[in-house]
């Protein structure tokens, strides 16, 4: 098995979440899922949800058209489902691992009996909740708009906020294991336009890419 980087995620969890889930680890079961194998599809109804110890997941949405939005590419520590686990209405995603991936399958009934022993674990699931709220309002912003750059930019503003590393430059370093396809489906956009997009951030001084490594050299022109 290849692993990915962990910039292949759009999405994680800080520390202050994770233990409280690793802790609780008791109270779930351990999966494993081969690549291309479903966690749960959308419009099933199920009270588990999913807290990932290894591999990739891929969230996301189908349309009645037929095709698909991405949402996320869940890594490492991430926890998915937990939505409708809680909610008791049917999932409105569906999840696939992307390479042999492990996991905690937690039941919503059993977690939330263990609330009062372990107070720690609800509120890790509020942070949860909050983050995925925030980011779910940046991303609509920028998923409103009809320029293909805004919400590209948005992207990699999250990525640089998420795995970022500044340099003496003040120029942030990530490492961008996306495929260009990967970046258009969660942009709403194509491959043609996100590689297009791309060269003009480049031609203009806003980003450098060497290979695999993407460096924002101009955070706030990436954001105009």
């Amino acid at each position: 098995m290849v692993t990915m980087p962990r910039s292949a995620e759009t999405w994680h969890l800080d520390d202050a979440a994770v233990g409280p889930l690793i802790r609780a680890a008791h109270l779930g079961k351990r999966r494993t899922y081969k690549k291309g194998e479903y966690l749960y599809h959308q419009g099933e109804v199920d009270s588990r949800f999913y807290f990932i110890l290894r591999g990739h997941v891929q969230i996301f949405a189908s349309r009645e058209d037929g095709t698909e939005f991405t949402l996320e590419m869940m890594g490492q520590w991430a926890v998915c489902g937990e939505g409708s686990a809680f909610d008791g209405k049917p999932y409105f995603t569906s999840a696939v691992a992307q390479e042999d991936t492990e996991v905690i399958a937690f039941d919503a009934g059993v977690v939330t009996a263990a609330f009062r022993e372990l107070p720690e674990l609800a509120v890790a699931l509020l942070r949860i909740v909050a983050l995925k709220q925030r980011i779910i309002a940046v991303r609509a912003q920028y998923l409103a708009s009809p320029k293909p750059e805004a919400r590209i930019a948005e992207l990699l503003h999250r990525l640089a906020d998420f795995y970022g590393t500044a340099d003496a430059s003040g120029a942030i370093g990530i490492g961008i294991s996306l495929t260009h396809e990967q970046m258009a489906a969660m942009t709403g956009t194509t491959r043609v336009t996100v590689t297009r997009v791309l060269k003009r951030l480049r031609d203009q001084g806003v980003i450098q890419i060497k290979g695999r490594q993407l460096r924002i050299l101009d955070l706030a022109r990436l954001m105009q």
